[in-house]
């Protein structure tokens, strides 16, 4: 690997500079992605076709001095490979066209085999690794299982979250059911991306936050902490998790067994550092809109963030959350401009 920034920050060693992705690189924000996408029928067809979605991945490492590229593909493959029909509907995003709402639901999903019906993202990773030719470490990842839930039971995106909450509270045996069948998704989805030449893998767990701090450690943590020990015990490829809003839980992740834990800008840096000290390497937390800012903001925001992890190992630059759609990529660029220069130590 020419270039092992990332892997050495998850490992807790020294780097030269602090290693910068972006969740979301690959998407909507870049003129060559949208060019890409309205040549294809919809979104999960750029998903399933393996070279359109190697050529996605890549885009922004031509463009941007980025230490890592993550797969393009979409956390809810699962549930799709599971039996549920998803559709990505104009202005209201991913929608399915039934629900789990009851045992039974959950006893008819499958579990996918991921090289059968998840076969195309495998194809992809290849194709990804074939195109980088070792020249940075692939981020793997997949939905945890409660953000995956919260899709199957509501049917689609949700602000209220009132379907799942009262399952929750209603019927927890049924939800519990379902959480375990996806964790088991999830974990063999996973391994078989490392098997294919995934270098990271990662947990994103986008609606974990918002559950309360008893029902979060039930229903969220407990069922990536599986997932964790198991990948752990199958491969040495580092995980990242990553909850938006818990960052009031971090003590907690940080013991799920993960060598990254990712963090949103709603907890300052010097405060996650505090809790999980040398535990885990810490990835963010640039609050996305700062990118709507001028390149002396942007450089600003980078310095008080760098300055606040301060010294020592295990630091992932990247955003708090994925980049919106309507940033300017100039600011993208001014942003690792600014990462470069005031974390080069050399």
């Amino acid at each position: 690997m020419r270039n092992t920034r990332l892997l050495n920050a998850l490992n807790m060693q020294e780097v030269d500079s602090t290693p910068v992705w972006v969740m979301r690189q690959a998407g909507r924000y870049l003129p060559e992605y949208r060019k890409i996408r309205s040549e294809v029928k919809d979104f999960m067809t750029l998903c399933k076709t393996p070279d359109l979605a190697c050529e996605v991945t890549v885009q922004p490492l031509k463009r941007f001095d980025l230490d890592a590229a993550i797969l393009f593909s979409d956390i809810l493959t699962i549930p799709e490979a599971m039996g549920l029909d998803l559709a990505f509907v104009s202005g209201e995003g991913p929608v399915f066209a039934s629900t789990v709402r009851s045992q039974r639901d959950v006893e008819q999903l499958g579990c996918p085999d991921p090289n059968d019906e998840l076969g195309y993202v495998m194809d992809a990773i290849q194709h990804v690794k074939h195109e980088l030719n070792n020249s940075v470490p692939l981020i793997g990842f997949s939905g945890s299982p409660w953000t995956l839930a919260t899709y199957m039971v509501e049917g689609r995106g949700s602000k209220q979250f009132a379907e799942i909450r009262k399952m929750l509270y209603s019927s927890p045996e049924i939800l519990h059911n379902l959480l375990e069948k996806l964790a088991q998704s999830v974990t063999h989805y996973l391994k078989a991306q490392i098997d294919v030449g995934v270098d990271v893998v990662m947990l994103f767990d986008s609606w974990g936050g918002v559950l309360t701090p008893q029902t979060y450690q039930a229903f969220s943590l407990q069922y990536m902490t599986q997932i964790i020990s198991s990948i752990k015990a199958y491969s040495d490829v580092p995980i990242i998790l990553f909850t938006k809003g818990g960052g009031l839980w971090l003590n907690e992740i940080v013991g799920a067994g993960s060598q990254g834990v990712g963090i949103d800008w709603t907890i300052p840096m010097k405060q996650a550092k505090k809790i999980i000290g040398d535990r885990a390497c810490i990835q963010g937390n640039l609050d996305p809109a700062v990118l709507y800012g001028s390149v002396t903001q942007i450089e600003m925001e980078v310095q008080r963030i760098l300055q606040e992890f301060g010294s020592g190992n295990g630091h992932i630059f990247n955003l708090g959350h994925g980049i919106y759609p309507d940033v300017d990529p100039d600011n993208v660029s001014a942003m690792i401009s600014a990462i470069r220069k005031f974390s080069c130590k050399k």
